[in-house]
């Protein structure tokens, strides 16, 4: 059975593996030694592997948004002595 793997698509991209299905949306890849991958970080379709790392890249945004927010709100100090 053929997979695209988004649990790294931030990082390496979507992969696509060969891979055996352990049930219970569990997959390993045999190929590599103690490679498993559970939902939902594998797709059987190259468009929902695509719409879930749109909604991984979003939800990346918005917590870096809401990072650079609280980092601009920041103000210094020098302590009293």
């Amino acid at each position: 059975m053929r997979v695209y793997i988004t649990q790294y698509a931030l990082t390496r991209g979507i992969l696509v593996k060969k891979v055996r299905d352990c049930g219970n949306g569990m997959v390993e890849v045999p190929t590599e030694c103690c490679r498993c991958y559970h939902r939902p970080n594998w797709w059987t379709t190259p468009e929902e592997a695509l719409a879930r790392a749109g909604i991984m890249r979003m939800k990346k945004i918005a917590s870096l948004k809401k990072q650079i927010a609280k980092l601009e709100a920041m103000t210094f100090q020098v302590p009293n002595e």
